[in-house]
């Protein structure tokens, strides 16, 4: 076994006993990369992402592209570098698929959460609700750019009504990492209040979510009158 063989089992071996635990980042790369590259030496090429991306989330938040900018990286590599962040947010995911009712605030937070792991644009989901709070459907209704995302009152009203819905809960990322609603906010999540209510369907709530942090619209007194 040359040395290069011998060091690879020895990391596979510690991490399938240990986990990632006590791993510098260079070596989750160095590891990761032994699956795309298995004739190489990843242990310089795992430091030299660090060193262009800055940290081991700049690797993970890297386009394609950028990756395949590294001298060593082809489209295997960058592929699977890419699939790490997306298979997270799908085991994430996956983990609320049990819910079916979301009471409160603090419910719809956490369900909503995974669903923005990772978006680099801003995303509107919208939940639907029947009268007992029980979870109808959830979908993405728009994505945006880094610092927006459009959507329509109408395709709202529609899917609500499509849905029997009795209750809508919006949400939507903030790229910026701050989970406060802008002005404009505000004003779209009125309008979208009041369209609905001509349809007999409450809106419960807005979150936002930066991270792994939200905020309630509902919560935090921006309806402050029934639509």
């Amino acid at each position: 076994m040359d040395a290069h063989a011998g060091h690879r089992a020895r990391l596979k071996a510690r991490f399938m006993k240990h986990g990632l635990d006590g791993f510098d980042d260079h070596n989750v790369l160095e590891l990761l990369l032994f699956y795309a590259l298995p004739r190489r030496d990843t242990n310089l090429l795992a430091h030299e992402l660090l060193r262009t991306f800055g940290s081991l989330a700049g690797v993970f938040d890297a386009s394609p592209e950028a990756l395949m900018t590294v001298d060593g990286i082809g489209e295997n590599a960058a592929g699977l570098i890419r699939l790490v962040p997306e298979a997270a947010r799908r085991y994430l995911i996956s983990k609320t698929e049990s819910v079916t009712v979301l009471t409160d605030s603090a419910a719809a937070g956490q369900f909503l959460i995974p669903r923005f792991f990772n978006c680099r644009n801003e995303e509107i989901y919208m939940i639907c609700l029947d009268a007992a709070m029980k979870l109808l459907d959830c979908r993405p209704l728009s994505q945006g750019t880094a610092d927006s995302a459009k959507v329509s009152i109408r395709q709202i009203v529609q899917l609500a009504l499509s849905q029997n819905a009795s209750a809508v809960i919006l949400a939507h990322n903030h790229t910026c990492g701050i989970a406060l609603p802008s002005q404009e906010d505000v004003a779209s999540t009125e309008r979208i209040r009041a369209a609905l209510a001509m349809v007999d369907v409450t809106l419960a709530d807005h979150i936002i979510v930066a991270g792994d942090d939200f905020i309630s619209m509902a919560d935090s007194g921006y309806f402050k009158s029934p639509a």
